[in-house]
């Protein structure tokens, strides 16, 4: 009875642990590129090592664009790139020596700024919906916590915020849609360091954010051969992941969570 009692719980925990979601192609996990600030260093490295792999990033640009960049961020989002939403000035806490502070916004006035900035990316992109991320990762802004006044607003239905390498996601019916954890990278993040990442996310069958800066230059800098050996790393193993951008996999996993 004892035994019965052991393999009953043994195969109970295994099943709880198996994931949440069945991916596309039976796929065994998901990874999503998100870059942030729209960089030079993502035009001319980044989207280049995409495109050379036939794999999609999303780039969560704020209003700092001109002349030059604007046609080629359009172009971007033609062959399949996501254009997100980080705000039109990128406020932050001045204690983040941001150049815009955020001590002085409201909730109110931040949601404004999503919302001309949607309409920015609309002109750009030609879509009506638009991914966001966090400026600085703070879901605050003069001292208040703004992530409700966004989900009442309708403006955005799915939102990145940060964090570390144990940004897994693996329990999809309680995750937040507007608080979608990521790996926020540091200087110099080796390649080592990312497909490492990456292969604890395929063990686990979930879900994993990278977030991105500059590749190969600007700041917060992955260097250029890091990002190629994990663009490789995916490409090479595209049968067991899926490689999409952050509207996508959130558009799936919403039906797919409404669905059980």
């Amino acid at each position: 009875m004892k035994k019965l009692i052991i393999i009953f719980l043994t195969f109970t925990g295994l099943a709880q642990a198996q994931p949440q979601i069945k991916w596309p192609d039976h796929k065994k996990a998901v990874i999503i590129l998100t870059y942030d600030d729209g960089l030079y260093s993502q035009l001319n490295i980044a989207i280049p090592q995409l495109d050379s792999a036939h794999l999609k990033g999303t780039f969560f640009l704020s209003g700092d664009l001109n002349y030059e960049t604007i046609p080629r961020w359009r172009k971007a989002s033609r062959k399949g790139h996501e254009l997100g939403n980080h705000s039109i000035y990128h406020p932050c806490m001045s204690a983040n020596d941001n150049p815009v502070a955020s001590d002085h916004y409201t909730p109110a006035m931040i949601l404004e700024e999503i919302g001309v900035m949607n309409n920015f990316l609309f002109a750009v992109d030609g879509k009506s919906s638009h991914t966001y991320a966090y400026p600085c990762t703070e879901t605050t802004v003069g001292g208040k916590n703004y992530v409700d006044s966004l989900r009442r607003s309708g403006l955005i239905k799915y939102a990145r915020v940060g964090g570390d390498k144990d940004a897994i996601i693996t329990d999809f019916k309680n995750l937040d849609p507007l608080l979608v954890p990521s790996y926020g990278l540091e200087d110099n993040t080796t390649a080592d360091q990312l497909i490492t990442y990456v292969k604890t996310v395929q063990k686990k069958g979930g879900m994993g954010i990278l977030m991105f800066h500059g590749i190969g230059g600007d700041y917060i800098t992955t260097p250029a051969l890091s990002h190629k050996k994990l663009i490789n790393y995916l490409a090479k193993n595209k049968k067991d992941i899926w490689v999409a951008t952050f509207q996508q996999v959130m558009e799936y996993i919403s039906k797919a969570v409404n669905e059980k």
